[in-house]
């Protein structure tokens, strides 16, 4: 049993396979015992507990319950019913009689709760050693923090203990972790897993994030986790669909090389470069962006209005136990008995400026990479100036919860001194899918083994946009191919990236003339005819109607046959719109001849 590995689908296999639940319960303890790290966990829950809650499960049943049996820890400022929430201040402990939302509908989907982790107290940190309990060992080289706030769920991940675990996220405490553990940790949308229940921090910023050991399991747990819940303020109503493929050109903005920080560290500088040398061979076109506002805007969330929601969700504790809080935490948000009211307003002016100058930035590219963290550090080093290697850590994390964008940390490799290599990949509000989908491949590209556990990646499962009601199929050939100039109406216009393919062999493909923006016209033949590459996007319904109606001549739609037999409706040329055009159909796509043809 303890050669099964805990990612969703190989455990799920092996119940298919025969294995019992109570086979995989031990397996965990055996795991916590080899790790032997009593900084993982504050609170485990009794192997009987366990053994009745698989009882309890009914039989195996993956349809009805996608999580059966899936072990998973949940980060102790996340409350579970029946266990103590302390957020790692024991005098600060209380016992929730309900689970948080978003631990109620993994729970409700089959997920067993293996215990409540250790984490920077409050969390108030990224480096994992603010904590009153033994600080977690990180489960790449036991000398490195482990990342925080979420430190110990990281490290169970990591370790294999769990399939996945649930943490939070203000500053990059699900993001920090996970790069330094080499594992994904998905940090959603803001509002898109409910707060209900977590102990806050920033409770416009926080979040709940998700570390497990592939892009898939966490994204998994994100569909299955997400809903908005009426009893929380801050929960919004975020799209949540399957992942799918990724359009095969996409635009990644990347920080300005004269913007990039390592603070002396050449291995992660190195490391980086060899990350976005696999996104450019993944197809992604990566374009220099200066990064000097998103600092800026990082720099604000320990200044005047996040200080001081920090002590406010924490306010009347403090008053009355400061002596029992770690020093660091306690001077921290202490600070914020200093500040006014109109020192908070000056930050949330100095924010509003930066999103309204950033947003057009953020809107004109599908996403960014970065580096999750921009170098590592020993325990040592952390212990004897906490506040500066802390907020050298959030670098590139700080601004992410500010700007309202979503992301998610992803292993691309292993450092030239054998340290974990990650980047975060970014997109605005909304888009976890798409930076799931590159995460996936960039993943599954760098051919890591799973955290520290040794075990191989699992085999890709194909993915798709799986037919909707709401949605129509439309098959683009030219200018709204992604990565072409026009895509961004098919955005806009709500289509999603289905796949890649060709037509059948009985269309003729010709450069019209006399268009502002170039563009091809497919037309049908009856002989001579070949395949075209076209990539097939779906609209929804209400917009398919607007789309069409904005296209002019000689374009227009009509029905398209496809080489696997399947019909969809396209970009069709009128004929009258080929006077003057050149017969390009020998290069067998709009994108291929843009890039093999010789300029004139």
């Amino acid at each position: 049993m303890s050669d099964v590995h805990f990612d969703i689908a190989s455990l799920h296999a092996a119940y298919r396979g025969g294995v019992g639940a109570g086979d995989v319960i031990a397996a965990i303890y055996a795991r916590i015992e080899a790790a032997d790290d009593p900084g993982i966990f504050i609170h485990l829950t009794a192997r009987a507990d366990l053994l009745a809650a698989v009882e309890a499960l009914g039989p195996f049943d993956p349809v009805a319950k996608p999580l059966w049996g899936i072990p998973f820890a949940v980060k102790d400022n996340i409350d579970v019913a029946g266990m103590p929430t302390t957020a790692a201040c024991a005098e600060y402990t209380y016992w929730p009689d309900k689970d948080a939302t978003v631990v109620a509908r993994l729970k409700a989907a089959g997920a067993l709760v293996v215990g409540k982790t250790n984490l920077d107290q409050f969390a108030t940190g990224l480096v994992g050693v603010r904590t009153p309990w033994p600080i977690p060992r990180n489960a790449i080289d036991a000398e490195l923090v482990p990342g925080g706030s979420s430190s110990g769920s990281a490290v169970a991940t990591a370790r294999g203990i769990v399939s996945f675990a649930l943490g939070t996220d203000t500053a990059g405490s699900g993001r920090i972790p996970a790069g330094l553990n080499n594992i994904v940790g998905l940090k959603p949308t803001v509002g898109a897993l409910s707060t209900g229940g977590v102990v806050p921090a920033c409770r416009t910023l926080d979040c709940v994030s998700v570390f497990a050991l592939t892009v898939d399991d966490a994204y998994a747990v994100f569909c299955i986790a997400a809903a908005r819940d009426a009893a929380d303020p801050y929960s919004r109503d975020i799209a949540v669909r399957p992942l799918a493929a990724r359009p095969p050109v996409l635009s990644v903005g990347i920080p300005a090389k004269a913007d990039r920080k390592f603070f002396g560290d050449a291995a992660m500088q190195a490391g980086f470069e060899a990350s976005l040398a696999m996104l450019s061979r993944l197809g992604c076109r990566l374009v220099e962006i200066p990064f000097g506002d998103f600092y800026a805007t990082a720099n604000l969330l320990y200044e005047g209005a996040w200080v001081a929601e920090r002590y406010a969700a924490i306010r009347d504790f403090m008053e009355a136990n400061e002596a029992a809080m770690h020093p660091v935490t306690s001077k921290i948000i202490g600070g914020a008995r200093k500040l006014s009211a109109a020192d908070a307003f000056r930050g949330l002016y100095a924010l509003q400026a930066y999103r309204a100058k950033l947003a057009p930035l953020i809107a004109s590219i599908d996403l960014f990479c970065v580096p999750t963290a921009p170098t590592h550090y020993t325990t040592a080093t952390v212990l004897a100036d906490p506040v500066e290697t802390n907020s050298r850590l959030g670098t590139y994390t700080n601004f992410v919860n500010l700007l309202d964008m979503c992301g998610i940390a992803v292993p691309t490799g292993t450092r030239d001194d054998g340290l974990p290599m990650s980047v975060t990949l970014l997109a605005a509000a909304g888009l976890d899918g798409l930076v799931a989908s590159v995460a996936r491949d960039l993943h599954a590209a760098s051919g890591l083994t799973l955290g520290a556990t040794g075990w191989r990646q699992p085999s890709a499962q194909p993915v798709g946009v799986s037919a909707e009601d709401d949605t129509i199929e439309l098959v683009v050939v030219g200018a709204h191919l992604s990565g072409m100039p026009l895509n961004g109406q098919l955005k806009q216009a709500g289509a999603r990236f289905c796949r890649a393919m060709r037509t059948a062999s009985s269309y003729k493909l010709y450069q019209l003339a006399g268009q502002a923006t170039p563009k091809p016209g497919l037309v049908r033949v009856e002989n001579g005819g070949t395949a075209i590459e076209v990539e097939v996007w779906r609209l929804p319904a209400e917009a398919f109607g607007r789309f069409v109606a904005a296209i002019p001549p000689p374009l227009g739609i009509g029905n398209i046959e496809l080489d696997d037999g399947s019909s969809a409706k396209g970009f069709l040329a009128e004929s009258v719109g080929l006077l003057g055009a050149s017969d390009i159909s020998s290069f067998g796509g709009w994108r291929r001849f843009l890039s093999d043809r010789v300029p004139v």
